[in-house]
């Protein structure tokens, strides 16, 4: 068991608990900081993404860098697809640009499991990815967290 602080909400999740432990997630990715977002992970936490094989914080803050130094610009959209007990199923999509300037949005499905902390013990992403013209993007906001206001994945038709 992890000596790590409980990460609220805990599960089960609830409707709201889900949408809020999805949003949290969201906004920590959409800051690009490794470290912190490691730590919403146990220490053991197992990562399909991809084609990429994780285990543990130390890989994942490797994969975070990695990403992130590659995918330039980067913006965030998360939404809850279902949840039960320690699980929940996510639907996303994110925009980046390339070092030449080429533009692409990523979709995906990520599939959660929570340990009694409310740590993620388990992540299963699934990716494609899309390219677009700059014109295409709909992802507008200054880097960061996705403004409360800006519209949401099925607002935007995504």
């Amino acid at each position: 068991m992890s000596t790590d602080a409980p990460r609220p909400p805990l599960p089960p999740f609830t409707a709201e608990t889900a949408a809020q432990k999805v949003r949290m997630a969201e906004d920590a990715w959409n800051h690009r900081d490794p470290e912190r977002v490691s730590l919403a992970y146990s220490p053991n936490s197992v990562w399909r993404n991809r084609a990429e094989f994780l285990q543990g914080r130390e890989d994942i803050k490797a994969f975070l860098i990695r990403k992130w130094n590659r995918e330039l610009d980067y913006r965030l959209i998360k939404e809850v697809w279902a949840w039960h007990d320690n699980r929940i199923a996510v639907r996303f999509a994110y925009e980046y640009h390339d070092d030449s300037g080429q533009w692409y949005r990523a979709y995906g499905n990520e599939n959660w499991e929570f340990d009694e902390l409310g740590l993620m013990k388990r992540r299963i992403a699934s990716i494609n990815d899309l390219v677009i013209s700059e014109s295409d993007r709909k992802y507008h906001w200054p880097l960061g967290p996705r403004p409360l206001d800006h519209p949401g994945l099925s607002d935007l038709g995504l």
